[in-house]
């Protein structure tokens, strides 16, 4: 796929996570007109770059995603909206590349593991970013997240590779002093 040949991301794990401001802004401004006053969350692609343990996300857009209050297995994001979107991105700015996801939580979900997996088709190793638009507590209700592979052994099988989403928090800053929220 065309997505992933462009990449130029590392398998180095992930020791810092960058969200941009604006970013931030989008993703709430996106949620108040999609989803406020509702049970719904939204989810969207952040866009960035990776450098040395260091994801840079500085762009975001929306993806439309619907999941079934009943039975929280049954779920539909819509990918051909996302790589027309990517494609679209791309030629603004080929320097920005799929670097993972977000959610407007406020916390991971049972599905959000399927949704990672699906995410590895566009980036070798996505983040997720979970932003409560409705904090309790002050400060910048973020939480980052990658994922783990572990091998596991048994008897019956051979062996089996499990994914794990794993909690990596570090601070959220701006890139420089001019994104500075007053």
């Amino acid at each position: 796929m065309d997505v992933i040949k462009t990449q130029q991301i590392s398998l180095r794990p992930i020791e810092k996570v960058i969200v941009h401001p604006l970013v931030l802004l989008s993703i709430v401004d996106n949620y108040n007109r999609v989803a406020k006053d509702t049970r719904k969350r939204v989810i969207g692609v952040l866009l960035g770059t990776s450098f040395k343990g260091t994801v840079d996300v500085t762009n975001s857009y929306a993806v439309p995603f619907e999941e079934d209050e009943k039975d929280p297995s049954i779920w539909f994001l819509d990918h051909n909206y996302h790589e027309s979107m990517f494609s679209m991105f791309k030629r603004i700015n080929a320097k920005e590349h799929v670097v993972g996801w977000y959610s407007t939580g406020p916390k991971l979900r049972e599905i959000d593991l399927d949704i990672h997996r699906l995410f590895h088709n566009y980036v070798p190793n996505p983040v997720l970013v979970i932003i409560d638009v409705q904090p309790k507590e002050l400060g910048i209700p973020t939480k980052a997240y990658y994922d783990v592979e572990e091998v596991k052994e048994n008897a019956t099988q051979k062996s089996q590779k499990d994914i794990t989403l794993v909690v990596k928090i570090t601070p959220f800053s701006p890139a420089n002093s001019s994104e500075t929220l007053a």
